[in-house]
């Protein structure tokens, strides 16, 4: 039996990416998102949870409620040469919600709901990189009860559990377009090179039938796997201290733990693009293959195993996040803030999957990912307009955690800019209505990733020329992505 299908799940698990750079998603506050998300050295209230708990004592009222949600209209674009493909991806809607409560001037406590991960992408079941990815969506919630307290005016600190959970669906193709004739080719050489021309000859009203009939599989995936499955809860912390250095600035600094991300028992299913027609090649390429294949060495007929009888396990860090910094406020109007997030990417290194029962473990693979430790400068300011309207805008700056050689296009990552804008309209004094709008650009790249041909791994002692692939090109993103919040207290 091959162990394409097992390769070809390991290439396209990484429950990945788009949103932020990696899979980390900046949708948590609609007011902090026309700021360019920053919010660690500020006081938002119940929002604060997420931010840098430390600042939710610092609530006005006795209960704080916020709630609200994002429209991410993202778009990929690959091109090589003359081809050119773009993503068709679902809106994803990322939301939260967060509830304060002040239990005493120095105590609060307080729950959030949110999406702080998650991504989407679709490229369709025939293009060129379907080998590697179709279609990817991943979700992942958080549920973090919070606790603040102000140990004197000026200094608070404040922590959170973390309970985190989630879902993945994933497709891509276990035979690429054109990989049918890839192969066939490598045979024929074979042949050639093993027996003169007139015996070739000979054979040809044999071969050249098969040969059509794979030819029918060069645009389009033959056969492909479709992977779902269901994180289990899994448990981190979220900590912050927040210090007003005078009236003017206020420093803060907050941490996000790490959590891994688990799926025990993933369904597998199997598509094709026309199973009949397929069933019946794979029995015709088998002929050929008992009659020639120990003259070429291929000692393995071709066939799919079971894997959709059995599940797969695997795991995904969700990385550590270190926030740094400082709010000034020059006058009664205004609030400016900048602050720098170091992002622990660094902890997604390799990728394991694993398949049970037994009978399926001698599919197991492993792939490097080699990510990168990355920064996020953000930057945004709000200016109170009248005492109902408050406008805000921002910007931020987003590190790729990918290296040019590992660029796959289930992760289109490059460097990313975001301008961001939004405003708050108060038609009651408790009462907020938020608006915020941002414009994501990628600073277009070009990269590659490696990997083997499926089909070639039937063929023992295949030189690495003729075994691996790699996959190059140019790579450009962008996203919209409105928001609508709403706030209340008393």
């Amino acid at each position: 039996m091959m162990k394409f299908i097992a390769t070809a799940c390991l290439a396209a698990m990484p429950f990945v990416y788009a949103a932020a750079e990696g899979y980390q998603v900046n949708a948590q506050s609609t007011k902090q998102a026309g700021m360019g998300h920053v919010g660690v050295a500020m006081k938002l209230g119940a929002e604060s949870m997420h931010f840098n708990p430390a600042g939710l004592v610092f609530m006005d009222k006795t209960v704080d409620l916020s709630a609200g949600v994002s429209g991410v209209f993202a778009h990929a674009k690959y091109t090589n040469g003359d081809y050119v493909a773009k993503s068709d991806n679902t809106p994803s809607t990322p939301l939260y919600v967060y509830a304060g409560f002040k239990i005493y001037d120095n105590l609060a406590a307080g729950i959030s709901i949110n999406t702080p991960y998650g991504s989407g992408i679709n490229w369709g079941e025939n293009w060129k990189g379907s080998h590697l990815i179709q279609e990817i969506a991943l979700k992942a919630f958080n549920i973090q009860p919070t606790i603040s307290w102000k140990i004197f005016d000026k200094l608070s600190i404040g922590a959170g559990l973390m309970m985190e959970f989630g879902n993945i669906k994933l497709n891509r193709a276990l035979i690429g377009p054109g990989e049918m004739t890839y192969m066939g080719n490598y045979m024929l050489q074979g042949l050639s090179q093993m027996l003169p021309p007139e015996q070739i000859a000979a054979l040809m009203p044999v071969v050249k039938p098969v040969f059509d009939e794979m030819a029918r599989y060069d645009d389009a995936a033959p056969a492909s796997v479709a992977l779902r499955g269901d994180a289990g809860i899994r448990f981190g912390f979220n900590v912050g201290a927040m210090y007003d250095i005078n009236d003017k600035f206020t420093v803060g600094v907050s941490y996000r733990s790490k959590v891994t991300a688990k799926v025990d028992e993933g369904s597998i299913d199997l598509k094709y693009a026309n199973e009949e027609h397929f069933t019946q090649l794979v029995g015709q390429i088998n002929t050929l293959v008992s009659q020639f294949g120990p003259a070429l060495g291929i000692t393995n007929s071709i066939s799919i195993p079971a894997l959709n009888t059995g599940t797969f396990a695997s795991e995904l860090p969700l990385p550590s996040n270190w926030n740094v910094g400082l709010t000034y406020r020059p006058t009664s109007d205004w609030i400016v803030s900048g602050e720098v997030q170091f992002v622990g990417w660094g902890a997604y290194d390799q990728l394991a999957i694993h398949f049970s029962p037994s009978s399926l473990s001698a599919y197991d693979m492993t792939a490097d990912k080699k990510y990168e430790n990355t920064r996020i400068y953000r930057v945004g300011a709000q200016y109170a307009a009248t005492d109902r309207l408050d406008i805000r805008f921002g910007a931020y700056f987003d590190e790729s955690p990918v290296k040019d050689d590992y660029l796959n296009p289930e992760t289109p990552s490059m460097d990313k800019l975001g301008i961001t804008a939004g405003l708050s309209f108060r038609p009651l004094e408790r009462l907020s209505v938020d608006f915020a709008f941002s414009y994501v650009t990628g600073f277009g790249r070009d990269g590659s990733y490696t990997d083997e041909y499926m089909l070639m791994k039937t063929i023992p002692n295949v030189p690495d020329a003729y075994r691996i692939r790699t996959f190059s090109g140019h790579y450009n993103a962008y996203a919209l992505m409105p928001a609508l919040g709403v706030s209340y207290s008393f």
